[in-house]
């Protein structure tokens, strides 16, 4: 039987001269995410330690935060949708001068978000704007097209994470902080590794346990999962809105309860033999781990320290999250074999322990704990560039 060819495939197929990096989204967007959560770390840190590298509008924690939040995730979600919707509905992926001028969109809000310090807020947020409103555009115009409606559920998730964007942009230019757009754009973010991930882990546990011969597989996407992303929005709804109250404690402790729950019904302890299935579950488990210790913070937060549980959510559930995924979706893609070897498991364990430091740095506010958790930061990402570089450009 003829082997089926893949999008990225039908694409070079098509155009032969198209350089690789250009081919499919994952490609150019995924090293490009790796290379700025590495850069926007090291700008921190070097600013932490009185060095001027950059001249943002917004403070330095503002920037750091937006930075991670809709530069490097934005970039991920770019990456992971413009190769999974060609896969949802059947048509070429985009690619060439469509890739490339989406992502020179992204590289530009970069830029002028990193030196906005003496320029109009509103020039500044056009800039930076425009790429997720592309790439909303874009994603709006593939699924509608390819009929598939099922997953516009994602696309409206992609919206919302965009307004919460633009609403970052206003609260800085009227209010010189981000308060609730931040809070927001976590909130989107999660309730996306909910919903994409309550499809891809079952499915990928699934499929390599179903190769060992076991008989205890995991539950697949039901009631339950739709309860729990509902009551995990309703919570980060009440989040937003009153992030001390009682009421959002108890919101998120109940939702972090569900999700710790749904994380059992996948039977994840059974993978930790492949690495590149067990980090999934492991990434996941940052999610109802953050919720809880986020609730527990807003009751005592003389013992559990706000900052250190909210970097639970931020750069543990969605920093492992989105590492995980791009690790496994650039293997898988370009034929590589689905088997985390030393150097991804090194990857892996840098930033697992950079997210350990993060929250003792929390806990015990001592700089070493701060550059060393930012320093392993850096080398996680360091290696999945030098790792998968090849990959992009072949």
């Amino acid at each position: 039987m003829p082997r089926v060819m893949r999008t990225g495939e039908m694409a070079a197929a098509r155009q032969p001269d198209m350089p690789a990096i250009l081919r499919q989204g994952f490609r150019i967007f995924f090293l490009a995410a790796a290379t700025w959560a590495a850069l926007a770390m090291a700008i921190f840190i070097a600013t932490l330690s009185g060095f001027d590298v950059i001249s943002p509008a917004f403070g330095m924690v503002d920037w750091h935060v937006h930075e991670f939040l809709f530069g490097y995730t934005g970039a991920v979600i770019a990456g992971f949708l413009l190769t999974a919707v060609p896969n949802w509905t059947k048509r070429l992926p985009v690619s060439g001068a469509r890739l490339l001028f989406l992502f020179l969109l992204w590289a530009v809000g970069r830029v002028a978000v990193a030196y906005s310090a003496n320029s109009s807020a509103f020039l500044i947020a056009s800039f930076d704007l425009a790429f997720p409103a592309w790439l909303v555009f874009v994603i709006a115009r593939e699924l509608v097209a390819g009929r598939n409606f099922r997953n516009l559920r994602v696309l409206v998730l992609v919206t919302l994470f965009s307004a919460a964007n633009v609403a970052y942009h206003y609260e800085v230019a009227v209010f010189g902080t981000a308060d609730y757009s931040r809070r927001a754009g976590i909130a989107v973010i999660v309730l996306l590794i909910m919903v994409i991930g309550g499809r891809i882990i079952p499915s990928f546990t699934r499929n390599w346990l179903a190769q060992k011969g076991s008989e205890s597989l995991p539950v697949p996407f039901g009631r339950y999962d739709g309860l729990t992303i509902l009551a995990s929005a309703a919570a980060f709804m009440t989040w937003i809105a009153a992030p001390d109250s009682v009421a959002a404690a108890i919101a998120l402790g109940l939702a972090g309860l569900l999700n710790l729950v749904r994380l059992a019904r996948w039977k994840g302890w059974q993978t930790f033999s492949e690495g590149l299935v067990a980090i999934l579950h492991v990434a996941y488990a940052f999610v109802p781990a953050g919720m809880i210790m986020v609730a527990l913070s807003i009751i005592a937060p003389d013992r559990i320290p706000p900052t250190g549980a909210l970097h639970l959510l931020t750069a543990g559930a969605i920093g492992m999250m989105t590492l995980a995924v791009m690790t496994r979706a650039s293997l898988g893609h370009t034929g590589g074999k689905l088997h985390a070897g030393g150097t991804i498991l090194a990857i892996y364990s840098a930033l697992a322990l950079s997210v350990v430091l993060r929250f003792a740095y929390a806990v015990e506010p001592d700089s070493v704990f701060l550059i060393a958790s930012g320093s392993l930061w850096i080398l996680a990402f360091v290696l999945f560039g030098l790792r998968y570089a090849y990959m992009a450009v072949r």
